[in-house]
């Protein structure tokens, strides 16, 4: 699915979700834009707990995670700040709504993936909305798109954490692109992406340009063009980019065109990788895929029958009883039958 797409698939996923929260505990949104944490804690069919960060996992855009249970648990790290707790809870919030809810799982059955990107993309989308209240984001967001500077004004002027702000930004983009916000160290501590391919949370770009700049002037300011690092070090299409301190991390905010900084900015050459194309040697599946490939057959796995194009090490032989590939261990010497078949 195109990322873009999926954005507003996933705003679309959120404000199901928050009438799903209306009709689970009616006003509960009030409260938990006050102290999502606190008030999450109190509800009788979670456990709320705060771990080290290394026990949160990192399929997740945030560090949390969400055990389906019984009991669900919500995990927070401990390490967050209040309000990134509070965003934390509430996107962890957002994986129990979607598991426990046949109505939003229908979201996921028209997806490539099995709703996996979506998922994730709703819950950042329903702690957000939430935290942030649209007039509070229209104030300091103008129909132009955010900058840099607007972003962090935005998080100075709520109580929100540093991640719905990005998020709430990501969604008034004018074009492709990132809201980057980078640790000390140049790591993402969190991204949020519209029309592009989203980026790992903990991938290092402190040293591609703009972000180098802005990191060794000591000001947190830089502006111009760069291209952001996915997996393996593949560099992603030519962006324009701006980037200001905020609160000891440094936001980024990356487009392909009409940047809000800039009186004219023209898109830029798309010179990002593109996803190969394949066929199954086993099951025919036509797919595409930025998968790393087998190192033997370089060939990625197919994402329906789950294969590369390696020889399997168990010679198999069809059964014409039952028409299932079986081990010869399950055919009898001479026999061109399964023993379930004989």
């Amino acid at each position: 699915m195109v990322n873009y797409v999926l954005a507003a698939a996933a705003r679309h996923q959120a404000t199901a979700m928050l009438a799903e929260l209306e009709t689970h505990t009616p006003g509960a949104a009030q409260r938990l834009a006050r102290s999502a944490f606190t008030e999450l804690q109190t509800w009788p069919e979670l456990t709320v707990d705060l771990v080290p960060e290394t026990q949160t996992g990192s399929r997740c855009s945030v560090a949390g995670a969400y055990d389906f249970g019984p009991p669900a648990l919500i995990s927070v790290a401990d390490a967050a700040s209040p309000a990134r707790r509070d965003f934390t809870a509430l996107h962890e919030l957002g994986h129990h709504f979607q598991k426990h809810s046949l109505d939003l799982m229908e979201a996921f059955e028209s997806q490539s993936d099995g709703g996996l990107q979506l998922e994730d993309a709703a819950c950042d989308a329903f702690a957000a909305e939430i935290l942030l209240p649209t007039p509070l984001v229209d104030h300091h967001l103008d129909a132009t798109g955010p900058t840099a500077d607007t972003v962090a004004d935005l998080w100075r002027a709520g109580a929100a954490s540093r991640m719905a702000v990005c998020v709430r930004a990501v969604q008034r983009l004018p074009a492709p692109g990132h809201i980057l916000l980078l640790d000390g160290s140049g790591r993402i501590a969190f991204a949020a992406s519209h029309g592009l391919r989203p980026l790992r949370r903990g991938s290092f770009q402190g040293d591609i340009p703009v972000i180098d700049r802005a990191r060794s002037s000591g000001r947190g300011r830089a502006q111009g063009r760069t291209q952001v690092r996915y997996r393996d070090g593949i560099l992603g299409r030519e962006l324009h980019a701006q980037t200001a301190p905020m609160g000891g991390y440094l936001v980024a905010v990356l487009v392909t065109d009409s940047a809000p900084w800039r009186r004219f900015t023209p898109p830029t050459k798309d010179t990002g990788p593109q996803a190969g194309d394949y066929l199954c040697a086993h099951c025919d599946e036509e797919y595409r895929s930025f998968d790393p490939a087998c190192s033997a057959c370089r060939v990625p796995h197919c994402p329906e029958c789950g294969r590369c194009s390696c020889t399997p090490r168990v010679n198999e032989h069809l059964c014409p009883g039952c028409f299932i590939k079986h081990p010869p261990a399950m055919f009898a010497d001479g026999s061109d039958r399964c023993l379930d078949c004989s």
